[in-house]
């Protein structure tokens, strides 16, 4: 001590335990802090969780990164009698030939139309009807509600299009009963370019809206009720709360589902537009699925169809890591 004083007696200072020492050693040396024993001895502890892992790592090998040696023979003249190894390589030639193709903008035009449609008629109604359904009081009246939305679910491509067949049928359809019955001259949905997307798109959106909605019941079943009684007596009204409460609760679950459906804008559903498609509206229906289609099994090109698709999925993941990385700014929720 300087002044010759009796100093005071140091204190203690407690040792810090092992969860404290590691978050310091992290902070202060992340390049030498490693987690992987504490890692590993997660898994070792908890095992048997692990393994219900299994069956879908088996799954995603056997059905998504097996087929990937497939890939290659976009860049062969693939000869099936050959195999994909002793086929001639090609490089980029089919690729080119994709590009170049007179009715490339067709193709992609078209697919992006339906895509876009689609999104932007979609997305909105699973979340409007899950606040819908959310806000109904009688537990008897919100089961049947929600049994009656999830049925369209379960109806198959081909019997939706028949049904869209039979309704609109200009010479017994329903639809066109009630407008000649109006005075109105019969009009051939199923056959009409300018009537196409909107058959496709709302046929899309009613068979969807009901099995979309239950990801968004299940984040609003997490959102607290005294969120809402407090939000009550302060005044606000139904609208109020579900603006201020109910849609920043979702907003998470929103950004995610809306990054998923952004990166499969080139992948419309082959089914459906193949079996709506007919010579009359083939200006309009003619998308990159249903074009690789004909190519690939009908005219027997394998490796074009191979390389429209692969062509298609780069545009994808393009688009996917691109949304996701502006969502992640604008909202903080991202898949990565």
């Amino acid at each position: 001590n300087p002044c010759g004083c009796p100093g005071l007696p140091e204190p203690e200072v407690p040792e810090l335990n092992r969860t404290e020492r590691r978050i310091n050693m992290k902070r202060h040396h992340p390049a030498e802090y490693t987690a992987k024993p504490e890692t590993w001895k997660l898994i070792k502890s908890n095992w048997v969780l692990y393994l219900f892992l299994v069956p879908a790592f088996v799954y995603f090998g056997i059905f998504a990164y097996a087929p990937m040696y497939g890939v290659q023979i976009a860049f062969k003249n693939f000869v099936p009698s050959k195999g994909i190894w002793g086929s001639e390589w090609t490089g980029l030639t089919y690729f080119t030939m994709f590009l170049q193709n007179p009715k490339f903008w067709d193709y992609v035009r078209n697919t992006v139309y339906l895509s876009l449609y689609s999104l932007i008629a979609g997305f909105p109604v699973p979340i409007i009807l899950a606040l819908i359904l959310n806000d109904i009081k009688n537990s008897k009246l919100k089961r049947i509600s929600q049994t009656l939305t999830y049925m369209p679910h379960f109806i198959s491509i081909v019997v939706l299009v028949g049904m869209m067949s039979s309704f609109f049928s200009p010479q017994s359809g329903f639809v066109n009963t009630a407008i000649k019955a109006l005075g109105g001259e019969p009009v051939y949905f199923m056959g009409s370019e300018n009537w196409f997307r909107h058959m496709y798109v709302w046929s899309g959106v009613w068979q969807g809206a009901g099995w979309g909605s239950i990801i968004y019941l299940a984040a609003l079943t997490g959102v607290s009720p005294e969120l809402h009684e407090s939000a009550m007596i302060d005044g606000a009204n139904k609208l109020q709360r579900i603006w201020h409460i109910d849609l920043p609760a979702i907003m998470p679950t929103m950004a995610i589902l809306l990054i998923l459906n952004c990166g499969s804008i080139m992948s419309i559903g082959f089914d459906k537009v193949y079996l709506m498609q007919n010579n009359l509206n083939l200006g309009v229906s003619e998308v990159i699925s249903t074009y690789t289609y004909k190519v690939g099994l009908i005219q027997q090109n394998y490796s074009y169809s191979a390389a429209i698709g692969l062509f298609n999925n780069v545009i994808n993941f393009i688009t996917l890591v691109t949304v996701n990385r502006i969502t992640r700014r604008l909202s903080g929720s991202s898949l990565w």
